[in-house]
């Protein structure tokens, strides 16, 4: 099958001849129909989670085998994570963060920039007819933004700033000015970007102008260190920071403040 391969001293190359997935007990074997880019797959051909193999984790496919023939061509997206069930972490409800997990396209297992990629069935949701694959390659990352809502309570009064307008930013800032109409600030370096945000009840701003304001939660999605330090510096004392992004480099933390 054809494929896009990152190798650490290769580099990324696309490949006609790669030997396609063989499902395992439970999975299911999918053609990809459409393969989003995220920034994580960049941030990997820099050395994040030191991996190597198949990139992409974002999605539209169709069942092209599975233990239930029925299912045979049913449009799907797919929780990336693949946990072992039984651990003490998957019976705990935290099955991502499964110890022995793999991750599609991420960690141990070959990711979507391919013709085809195996899941287990558990991990697989039908598509509505009604969904085109256009919005539905969305569901990954719109899951990671809505993932922040199952690990913090915002109250009616906090003042919440999402920083970063790219992808995964707007998505965050859509989530939160659905909810939290007027009372969400979203920051960003692109005008245009931030436009997507007007029927959002989102307030925005360009990020290279000064502000003293601090709001109770800050969410960076800016996927750098600078956007890091400026997510700490707009937190006021004992809120809350909330780190979505991704990137390879390290960064000194003090935590001092």
């Amino acid at each position: 099958m054809r494929a896009l391969i990152y190798k650490k001293h290769g580099g990324v190359k696309f490949v006609a001849d790669c030997p396609p997935p063989k499902p395992k007990r439970g999975e299911a074997l999918i053609r990809v129909r459409l393969a989003g880019v995220c920034n994580t797959d960049i941030e990997i051909t820099r050395g994040y989670m030191d991996y190597q193999g198949v990139l992409g984790h974002e999605f539209v496919g169709e069942i092209f085998d599975c233990p239930d023939k029925s299912l045979l061509g049913v449009r799907i997206v797919g929780e990336i994570n693949c946990s072992c069930g039984k651990c003490r972490t998957c019976k705990a409800g935290r099955p991502n963060h499964c110890p022995t997990r793999s991750v599609l396209g991420i960690f141990k297992r070959d990711g979507c920039f391919a013709e085809f990629i195996t899941l287990p069935m558990k991990n697989l949701y039908p598509i509505p007819d009604e969904v085109p694959d256009e919005a539905a390659v969305f569901a990954e990352p719109l899951a990671a933004a809505m993932r922040i809502l199952e690990q913090i309570e915002p109250t009616r009064k906090d003042e919440i700033a999402i920083i970063g307008d790219g992808k995964l930013g707007l998505l965050v800032a859509m989530v939160f000015g659905s909810k939290f109409k007027k009372r969400t600030y979203a920051f960003g370096h692109h005008q245009t970007n931030l436009d997507f945000l007007k029927n959002y009840g989102v307030q925005t701003a360009i990020i290279s102008k000064p502000t003293d304001k601090r709001f109770d939660i800050v969410i960076d999605c800016t996927g750098n260190a600078g956007g890091f330090r400026q997510a700490m510096a707009m937190t006021r004392p004992q809120g809350i920071l909330v780190l979505k992004s991704t990137f390879a480099s390290s960064e000194p933390l003090n935590l001092a403040p």
